[in-house]
């Protein structure tokens, strides 16, 4: 029997920043924070909720967002 995805299972997604926080809004350098992005090149795994979304729609262009594979 082939397996499936378990369809409760969170979907994550792995965020990095390229591009600094020097130089932006105040509330694009906290959005980079609550992401949990602490510097330039930081890489940090969150659920994609719609929430994250918001937040990550917010600083498209300091981001770079991939999907992680599930094991």
């Amino acid at each position: 029997m082939a397996t499936t995805k378990k369809a409760d299972a969170p979907v994550m997604l792995s965020v990095k920043q390229v591009r600094s926080g020097i130089g932006r809004s105040e509330t694009m350098r906290r959005t980079l924070r609550s992401l949990g992005l602490r510097h330039h090149q930081h890489t940090v795994t969150v659920r994609d909720t719609a929430s994250i979304r918001g937040m990550l729609n917010k600083v498209r262009h300091l981001i770079e967002v991939t999907p992680v594979e599930e094991k």
